[in-house]
């Protein structure tokens, strides 16, 4: 796999895990923040945890889960901004 796709997609997991863990220091006494800010978290060590499986480091490089990562990945953060 090339190594600055990787990178990339380790840097969006990291980025929706940190924003998730922002989101859920913010909101702390609101009800359902775990709940939300899980929904922003999960996806994120989701994929940070693909890159180091061979097997899904691979899949990460067609194109159709490149856009779709793209598109989930935006939502995700426009999700936490909003929220």
């Amino acid at each position: 796999m090339k190594s600055s796709l990787i990178n990339n997609y380790r840097m969006g997991g990291y980025l929706l895990i940190a924003i998730g863990l922002i989101n859920l220091r913010y909101q702390t006494g609101d009800n359902g923040v775990v709940g939300r800010s899980l929904t922003i978290v999960i996806p994120g060590a989701i994929l940070l945890a693909s890159t180091w499986i061979p097997t899904l480091a691979k899949k990460l490089e067609t194109k159709a889960v490149q856009a779709f990562s793209i598109v989930i990945g935006l939502g995700l953060i426009a999700y936490a901004v909003i929220n």
